[in-house]
């Protein structure tokens, strides 16, 4: 947790956590096909090429918008990939309440995208954290939720998010393998 002692504590532990995530990303993605990349164990689950593109969006969306109402507007990445991947969501569209009609209509055409778009959105996360002050943390980010959300428990919720997703993406790569 962030305290005023320890100023760059908190951003050193958010760098190290996305850091994580982001080098699983291209261990999960190696030697998957595009197929592999849809396949769904079942008609309602989640593909792993769909949940590695959830996880980036969500952050891609989330980082933005700390680093806007912390007063370092950045653009998201989105918008310069959505036209390389095969997908029929809005630009907005982060994923979050898909149908399982919604994750069948992910797709691409090349594995390296995922990787691509991720790195992208990696160096974006660096960047907006490493510019944050330590009041910035404090700062209400959301206020649709009660409590309303600071910028510290929506970064950790995006860790959160990413984690779990990371670790879904690698145990359906394990299914994959075990077919």
């Amino acid at each position: 947790m962030y305290t005023s002692e320890r100023p760059s504590l908190a951003t050193d532990l958010l760098l190290d956590a996305f850091e994580r995530v982001h080098e699983e990303i291209p261990q999960i993605l190696d030697g998957l096909s595009v197929e592999d990349l849809l396949w769904r164990p079942d008609a309602d689950a989640n593909s792993i090429g769909w949940l590695i593109w959830h996880l980036t969006r969500v952050q891609d969306d989330h980082l933005v918008g700390v680093a806007r109402e912390c007063g370092r507007p950045r653009e998201q990445v989105w918008p310069s990939w959505r036209a390389r991947f095969d997908v029929p969501y809005d630009v907005a569209d982060i994923g979050y309440g898909h149908t399982t009609e919604d994750v069948a209509a992910f797709g691409l055409d090349d594995p390296a995208l995922l990787a691509g778009y991720h790195s992208d959105v990696h160096a974006l996360t660096t960047e907006v954290l490493r510019q944050l002050r330590p009041e910035d943390y404090r700062t209400v980010v959301d206020t649709a939720w009660t409590p309303h959300v600071t910028a510290a428990s929506r970064l950790v919720s995006v860790v959160n998010d990413v984690t779990a997703h990371v670790g879904q993406a690698a145990y359906l790569k394990g299914l994959l393998e075990r077919r």
